[in-house]
């Protein structure tokens, strides 16, 4: 009788991480926050049209000038932040580089948000040309939001091993995860227009002509309860089978609540700017959360052999 053969089975090796590239990979997520809340500044200030030119603030002038009034300081700060952002996105293509051969998912990650980020800098220079045409300020933001959701896609398959990954969730959650973003992305869609069409158009001379924004408030709003619903029943059911996205449905349930609760909050007492910017930088955060929710669903298939 032969003996029973043996099979060696080799744990596949991580891929070392460049020392500086996490900090690169936060610092570009963050920015790319920081920048809608300081976009939102802008808009809820009235201040668009600060600087009136694009790449100078005025004709002549990179920075503001003495003649203008703190609506182009505000401006320009957020123009400033700019650069870092620029420059954050530029390191995580450059640092990352080393590795591009295994983990070609990060390599080309980090090349979308760099190609995002210039898209968005030319858009804003077209929004000020176009003097804060509500559908280019609608789309600006919304490159934002995704650019976000990108950068935070990153930050979980950085921490990840390569390769391959497998759904460890049954089918039924991964389908309610996927509805559950959709309805997600049209709460979006609908805030965006909402506030296209609301009072904050970003300088006092512009005026929207456009739909009901009280109508289109509750429109954004029953797709958000809808949301909360979904989140809801995702977190029972994570809990229940100790599924893998448990504690990040459990940050998104909360995100979200509190994202109603300022929502509710602003539409009762007349959009303040201070808690619209607010609300802005929660979307922001939510949709963030959300992708890390999906991508929970599925795991490296080299994780499970480890």
């Amino acid at each position: 009788m032969s003996g029973a053969t043996s099979v060696t089975v080799t744990r596949p090796a991580r891929t070392q991480i460049p020392r500086f590239l996490p900090f690169a990979a936060w610092a570009s997520f963050v920015l790319n926050v920081l920048i809608i809340a300081t976009g939102g500044a802008v808009r809820l200030t009235g201040s668009g049209l600060g600087c009136t030119d694009w790449p100078l603030c005025t004709p002549g002038s990179l920075v503001p000038t003495e003649e203008l009034s703190y609506h182009a300081l505000i401006e320009f700060g957020n123009r400033t932040i700019s650069g870092p952002l620029l420059l954050a996105a530029l390191a995580v293509v450059i640092i990352g580089w080393r590795i591009r051969a295994e983990r070609r998912d990060l390599f080309v990650i980090s090349w979308v948000v760099l190609g995002l980020v210039l898209l968005q800098a030319f858009v804003g220079g077209v929004i000020v040309w176009e003097e804060l045409a509500a559908t280019l300020v609608g789309f600006h933001y919304t490159v934002s939001l995704i650019i976000v959701c990108i950068a935070a896609t990153y930050l979980t398959r950085m921490y990840e091993v390569g390769g391959p990954r497998e759904r460890v969730v049954p089918k039924g959650f991964a389908i309610l995860t996927h509805i559950t973003t959709l309805v997600m992305a049209i709460v979006i869609i609908m805030g965006v227009i909402t506030t296209a069409n609301g009072p904050h158009s970003g300088d006092e001379n512009v005026v929207r002509d456009g739909f009901d924004a009280t109508l289109l408030s509750h429109l954004h709003a029953w797709p958000g309860y809808t949301a909360f619903g979904l989140v809801t029943v995702m977190l029972i059911w994570a809990t229940l089978q100790h599924l893998r996205p448990m504690r990040w449905v459990i940050t998104l349930l909360a995100v979200l609540v509190v994202q109603i609760l300022v929502g509710v909050y602003q539409a009762r007492n007349g959009l303040p700017p201070v808690v619209v910017g607010v609300h802005m930088v929660l979307a922001a955060l939510t949709a963030a959360t959300m992708t890390v929710s999906v991508l929970r669903l599925k795991r490296p298939v080299a994780e499970h052999a480890e």
